[in-house]
This record gives C-alpha cells, sequence and structure tokens, in this order.
C-alpha cells in the first residue's frame, strides 16, 4: 500500500507542472482594432424637397394701348405660398472640402397683389402669380463627418403669370419666363447610409422685364417689372454608391 501511494504521488508531482505548461501555452489573442466610420459626400444624388417662397415685385407702367409713357410706378406687392419639387446632383469630395453640380426643379404657387397707385387706374389690381422655379447650381461646401455646410450659386428662372383685375375679373394678362441668377447656402447631415436631410436658403435676383399686356389679343399697356425671390425649403437625398467608408 505505501509503494502504490509513493508511486501516486510521484506521477501527481510530475503531471502538475506539464499542466501548467500548458496552460501558458496558450496563444495570446489581440483585441480587434477599433473601426471608426466616416461619410463620403462623394456620388450622384437625387432627392425632394418642400417648403416656402416669397416674391417681391414691382410694377411700373411704361406704355399705354403700346404708346410710350412717363414710366409711373403701380406699386409693389409680395407674392407668397409654398414650395414642392425635386433635384439631382453629383458631388466629389477631397479631404473635408465637397464641390458639386445641382439642377432643382419646384412647383411654386406664389400668389400676390396690390392696387395701381395712379388714379387714372384706380381700382385696377395688378396680380403676380409664379407657378414654377427652376435651379441650376454650382455647389462649395465644408464638412464634418456627416455634418456638410454649403453655398450654392448660378443661374435661375421663372415663370410668372401677370394680370390685371377689376372686381375680380381678369382685364389683360402677361405670362413670362425669366431667367436670373441665384444665390444660397444649406447645411445637411446625413443620418443613415445612403441618406441625408438638408435645410436650404435661396435668394433669387430675377431683375426687371418689360411684360405686354393684352386682352383679346389686343395691347392694353406695359409694365416694366422688378422680381426678387426668397425661398426655404426641407431636403431629402439618396446618394448612389455607399458614403459610408471605414478607417483604421
Amino acid at each position: 500500500m505505501k509503494k502504490v501511494l509513493l508511486a501516486s504521488a510521484c506521477l501527481f508531482a510530475l503531471a502538475a507542472p506539464a499542466s501548467a505548461a500548458d496552460l501558458a501555452a496558450r496563444p495570446y489573442t489581440k483585441a480587434p482594432i477599433a473601426v471608426a466610420s466616416i461619410y463620403n459626400w462623394s456620388g450622384f444624388y437625387i432627392g425632394a424637397n418642400a417648403g416656402g417662397g416669397s416674391s417681391h415685385n414691382c410694377w411700373d407702367l411704361t406704355a399705354v394701348g403700346g404708346a410710350p409713357i412717363p414710366v409711373t410706378a403701380e406699386g409693389c406687392h409680395n407674392a407668397t405660398g409654398a414650395l414642392v419639387g425635386g433635384q439631382i446632383g453629383y458631388r466629389w469630395q477631397s479631404a473635408s472640402w465637397v464641390f458639386g453640380l445641382e439642377a432643382q426643379g419646384d412647383w411654386a404657387d406664389l400668389k400676390g397683389s396690390n392696387v395701381s397707385s395712379p388714379a387714372a387706374l384706380f381700382p385696377l389690381v395688378n396680380n403676380t402669380k409664379i407657378d414654377a422655379i427652376g435651379l441650376f447650381t454650382g455647389q462649395v461646401g465644408y464638412a464634418w463627418n456627416n455634418v456638410l455646410w454649403y453655398v450654392k450659386g448660378g443661374a435661375a428662372v421663372t415663370h410668372n403669370k401677370f394680370n390685371g383685375t377689376l372686381g375680380g375679373i381678369a382685364l389683360d394678362t402677361a405670362n413670362e419666363t425669366r431667367w436670373g441668377g441665384t444665390v444660397g447656402t444649406g447645411i445637411e447631415f446625413g443620418f443613415a447610409p445612403n441618406w441625408s436631410v438638408a435645410v436650404e436658403y435661396n435668394h433669387l435676383f430675377m431683375g426687371k422685364h418689360t411684360d405686354t399686356f393684352t386682352f383679346l389679343g389686343v395691347n392694353t399697356r406695359s409694365d416694366s417689372i422688378k422680381q426678387d425671390v426668397d425661398m426655404a425649403t426641407v431636403r431629402l437625398n439618396y446618394t448612389f454608391g455607399g458614403p459610408i467608408v471605414a478607417k483604421y
């Protein structure tokens, strides 16, 4: 019996260091390297926008029945209302700088009026309606990861319907498509892969344009109408190409 116990003790003494050695020999695994995600603004995008606008319009009478007269101010009014439309563009990013080109089109319902100030025309009411707006712009922006601030500028176009009414009945009308310029700014937030939301403001410099009014094809008068537009919209964009990339 003593021999058996002695032999067991010797085996345990030999096995214990071996087990310790086995435990010490387990391989060391490094913790995984943390991956930081950065938002890449490059790529084609398409989106929708909605908001409101206000157009300031000043009318100056320059001719009656085709005959020139001294320029006579008829007064100013604001045409206000809602906007809804879409945009498409392309951006490319270099470090934190972002550059882009964009086309935007909006259906509009901006309406306003004022009573013509000359006593000879009282109580004629001059009315303005803008039913469409287009912007064709370039962009320069700076990105803080998924937050982008940008400025934009380029060409603008409005489609206008003008008329004079008496007691709510249209006496003469004029329609035009007017080209001008625009500057604006916006801030955009990437809230999910490929998706971003923005708020944007634009001012449109549409200048002066002389419009000839007619009634049943007969020239009634001409007015030089100066127009500016302010518009603010909320925009939702989808960018193609997967804007999230990994940075180690």
